[in-house]
């Protein structure tokens, strides 16, 4: 099969794959395939194991990931969907926070090759103490499973632009165990929208990521 561009800019087919365009050709991250096409090698980008990958194999449609955007990424863990982000944004930067030291070190691992990543050693409730790494930034993505997800995206706001965007990947388990999914979901995107932005998609990341939703925002 051919690799064909997708509406996502950045992002490219192969059958049933999403790929993205490898930053670094010959290296992988965590073990995904290579596929050459031309002068180029792509990465197979799995929605098993990334949720922004996921949002997109959902039918996610607001994609603000540009070659030279700047974005906040926190929860980077050890680098599988920030790699992707990497290979998206070639010309931009990526601030990648992560709290746990074994995963920061894979993180500082990966920016050794990948220029365009920062990685930050912090913690996702404390934006204060990465701020001054940080600037604005265009994009805020989150993937950070524990409770008061939104209290934390929203904090973390501060940091992004006026008229940017925010992406937050919400984990109900994390959240309230006891309660539904679609309730934890809801009840999420409510706080987030009545804080002043403006709700852009909710996305269920069934089947690829059980009792998670993608939602994203735009800052006023």
């Amino acid at each position: 099969m051919s690799v064909q561009p997708t509406k996502w800019e950045g992002v490219y087919s192969e059958g049933p794959w999403l790929l993205t365009r490898n930053l670094v050709p010959g290296a992988t991250v965590y073990g995904e395939g290579l596929v050459q096409s031309g002068h180029d090698e792509f990465r197979r980008w799995d929605a098993n194991r990334s949720k922004l990958a996921a949002y997109l194999k959902c039918g996610g449609h607001s994609w603000e990931f540009r070659e030279e955007a700047s974005v906040l990424y926190l929860g980077a863990g050890s680098g599988t969907t920030v790699s992707h982000v990497s290979d998206i944004c070639r010309r931009g930067t990526i601030t990648a926070v992560e709290v746990a030291s074994r995963s920061f070190r894979d993180l500082l691992a990966l920016a050794e090759a990948r220029k365009n990543l920062v990685p930050v050693l912090g913690d996702a409730t404390n934006p204060e103490s990465y701020a001054s790494h940080v600037g604005f930034v265009d994009i805020l993505y989150q993937d950070v499973a524990q409770r008061d997800q939104e209290g934390i995206f929203l904090k973390n706001l501060a940091l992004v632009r006026a008229g940017g965007f925010g992406y937050l990947m919400i984990k109900a388990r994390s959240q309230d165990v006891a309660a539904a999914p679609s309730r934890v979901f809801d009840a999420a995107k409510r706080t987030v929208v009545g804080a002043g932005h403006k709700p852009v998609d909710l996305r269920i990341l069934s089947p690829f990521q059980a009792d998670h939703a993608a939602l994203v925002v735009q800052k006023p």
